[in-house]
């Protein structure tokens, strides 16, 4: 299966005054066509900083990557044009309404203003929120929030999504709608997507494959089935002892998910 994304060697180096940090030291990784993946590391090991190098926010100082055939160096502007990001915290404007927010991003991406309408009105419907399409951003739910950050990323129609962390605080239901939405963005569009979680039971669930760092580096990789095997001992062991098998620590602390009252 053909390679999407595909790093040797990546790396980011921060200069402190109190000398160099490295955040990154070496990211070895390949991510196929339409598979779902899952980056997993405890706090500090490097997935945002590899994440951000990956959606061009972060320039690395080592190492080479490509995302859908453009070169993280010498072509940015290409690989922002193939890849949509959806941050930890969305960036909405609350005062407008969620179609005024999904056209303006449209005319970002250079659509035409009928071009921008028509592509708000499909995203509405592809992600189940067509009834909320003139209501303010700033009176949405958190899952549909949610749903609305995932509808701003795709405007461009992207060959592969960045999900960084996208279900923290989100209740029992929201996060089952936002699993399912993940889903079918891969079955129906064959989006590959590239998702960070702290939640090692949402990495259990839907990613088709794992890839675990720690201390800037791959720490292991595999489906979880076979990393269970490999480093749980059993097919029925739980990925949290495999993370904590792999790592010897545990991921890093999120936020709970409400219970629905």
């Amino acid at each position: 299966m053909t390679a999407v994304i595909s790093a040797a060697g990546l790396a980011r180096t921060f200069q402190t005054r109190h000398g160099p940090v490295a955040a990154v030291r070496g990211i070895d990784l390949t991510v196929r066509a339409g598979e779902i993946l899952g980056f997993l590391g405890p706090n500090g090991a490097g997935k945002t900083t590899t994440l951000r190098m990956l959606t061009t926010l972060l320039t690395p100082t080592g190492g080479t990557a490509t995302v859908a055939g453009h070169d993280l160096a010498a072509d940015p502007a290409g690989v922002r044009r193939v890849c949509g990001y959806v941050a930890q915290s969305g960036g909405v404007d609350p005062q407008v309404s969620v179609r005024e927010e999904l056209v303006t991003q449209g005319r970002l991406y250079r659509l035409t203003r009928d071009q921008a309408a028509a592509r708000a009105r499909e995203l509405a419907h592809d992600l189940g929120f067509t009834g909320l399409l003139d209501r303010k951003c700033g009176a949405l739910s958190g899952g549909q929030r949610r749903r609305l950050d995932i509808a701003m990323a795709l405007t461009h129609r992207p060959k592969v999504l960045f999900l960084d962390e996208p279900t923290t605080g989100l209740d029992p239901g929201s996060r089952a709608d936002l699993w399912a939405l993940v889903r079918r963005l891969r079955d129906e569009h064959g989006t590959t997507v590239f998702l960070t979680t702290h939640y090692l039971d949402e990495a259990d669930a839907l990613a088709d494959r794992l890839v675990i760092v720690d201390r800037g580096v791959v720490a292991a990789e595999g489906t979880p089935t076979a990393l269970k095997l490999a480093h749980g001992g059993s097919i029925d062991a739980t990925l949290q002892d495999t993370f904590l098998a792999i790592t010897g620590r545990g991921p890093a602390p999120a936020d709970p998910a409400p219970v629905a009252v």
